[in-house]
């Protein structure tokens, strides 16, 4: 072959690699503006499980963890690409906990998705790290009204775009707490303890402010201080002016000593007790003294309504059971499956198959995850609201008798609450 020869064969040979490599490119679809997601043949969709899976709020975590797990099982492959969460991530139920763990996650670009967190204070250090990164959170038991709105249109203080959640709002289970109190219980006072999370502050608040509009006197607005083991200060506080009630929507291990001190202080003899989700576990209500409590939290009669998995609550506690031996130790097992059944519908119609590849747009989905309108979950009808409020918002109060069956607590519905009643 002449020199020339091999010029121009050489040049034929680089300008069909340089067409092949342009080829390749254009197999990619265009992305939005927040980027996408490559997955290749062969490897998995990366989601995240954050929640709470050790220490005394483990009881809370671990059914959220366990209720993305199934959604997983249950959804199936996305357009031939399997589902994975890695390693369920802990939350700590803090914002050190969550902000480390934010931070874990933006640093790996495959991952399109949260599931969580457990704890409102743990989700308003991370999102913001989420939300700049791109990605959507959808949780199964944040509460906290600052995360999303006041439902009067006016976004939160601790609001970040790409965030979402399946549980209520606490200015409904505020709401709910108040009228039960004041209306069924025909209590008039009535004390309220946070620990200056911006769950337990933000409800205890709520429930105040409801409580006053009923025509309620709050007696005594105070708090107690996370770790705090010694509770006769605050509830001498209280105890000053002998409320009716004391509302106490705070976690363990400082809501379990507030219950076991709480018979003696003197002025609280009479005064009625009542917690709200964050107690409503397993490792609280076995205590004796939580026996006679009541505990407002969602709203766990969930017959007749089925997933768009096609499974019912009943199908997932018989599977859950099976498969971890042992039924959930919290209430929030259902809102968390919806979660993620939200999450990968939403991924499933953002993504585009090209050349063996799967591309999974930002933007898209959380254009997908706005535009949820009654879509059909474990724990009712799910119409997701501009400020990422998805869920059905319903609320019942329980009164729990024997710690002896904590299952019997959580099924004793006193009092139902829902605001499209």
């Amino acid at each position: 072959m002449t020199k020339s020869l091999k010029t121009l064969f050489g040049l034929l040979v680089a300008l069909t690699l340089v067409a092949a490599a342009c080829g390749s490119d254009a197999e990619a679809p265009v992305a939005g503006a927040l980027g996408q997601v490559e997955v290749v043949e062969g490897e998995d969709i990366q989601i995240r499980s954050l929640n709470a899976i050790t220490g005394d709020v483990a009881f809370l975590g671990i059914p959220n963890q366990r209720g993305v797990e199934l959604a997983i099982a249950d959804y199936g492959p996305i357009k031939g690409f399997n589902v994975s969460i890695g390693t369920g991530l802990d939350d700590l139920c803090s914002a050190d906990g969550g902000q480390a763990a934010a931070q874990t996650i933006v640093a790996d670009e495959s991952v399109v998705g949260v599931i969580g967190t457990s704890c409102s204070g743990a989700a308003v250090a991370a999102m913001p790290l989420i939300s700049d990164a791109g990605l959507v959170m959808l949780s199964g038991s944040n509460t906290s009204p600052a995360l999303t709105s006041d439902l009067a249109g006016t976004a939160g203080t601790d609001y970040q775009p790409g965030y979402y959640r399946v549980a209520h709002n606490d200015l409904f289970q505020g709401q709910a707490a108040a009228e039960f109190a004041f209306n069924e219980l025909g209590f008039t006072t009535a004390a309220a303890i946070h620990d200056g999370d911006p769950y337990t502050n933000g409800l205890a608040q709520a429930f105040a402010d409801a409580f006053e509009a009923l025509g309620g006197t709050i007696t005594t607005f105070t708090a107690v201080n996370k770790g705090d083991s010694d509770m006769t200060p605050v509830l001498t506080e209280v105890a000053a002016d002998s409320p009716e009630l004391l509302f106490f929507p705070i976690f363990m291990p400082e809501g379990g000593f507030i219950a076991q001190q709480v018979a003696s202080v003197s002025g609280l003899e009479n005064t009625q007790l009542m917690a709200a989700d964050g107690l409503l576990t397993d490792n609280f209500m076995e205590l004796p003294e939580s026996e006679g409590l009541y505990f407002s939290g969602p709203d766990l009669a969930f017959d007749g309504n089925t997933s768009a998995t096609g499974k019912s609550a009943a199908d997932f506690l018989a599977a859950y059971e099976a498969e971890y031996g042992e039924a959930p130790s919290a209430a929030f097992w259902g809102h968390s499956y919806d979660s993620t059944v939200l999450l990968l519908t939403a991924i499933e119609a953002a993504s585009t198959e090209s050349g063996g590849n799967l591309y999974i747009d930002r933007e898209q989905v959380r254009a997908e995850l706005n535009k949820v309108s009654g879509v059909s979950g474990l724990t009712g009808s799910l119409t997701c609201d501009e400020f990422g409020d998805c869920g059905a918002q319903a609320i019942s109060v329980v009164l729990h008798t024997d710690s002896g069956d904590i299952e019997g607590g959580k099924a004793n519905t006193v009092f139902s609450f829902s605001p499209n009643r």
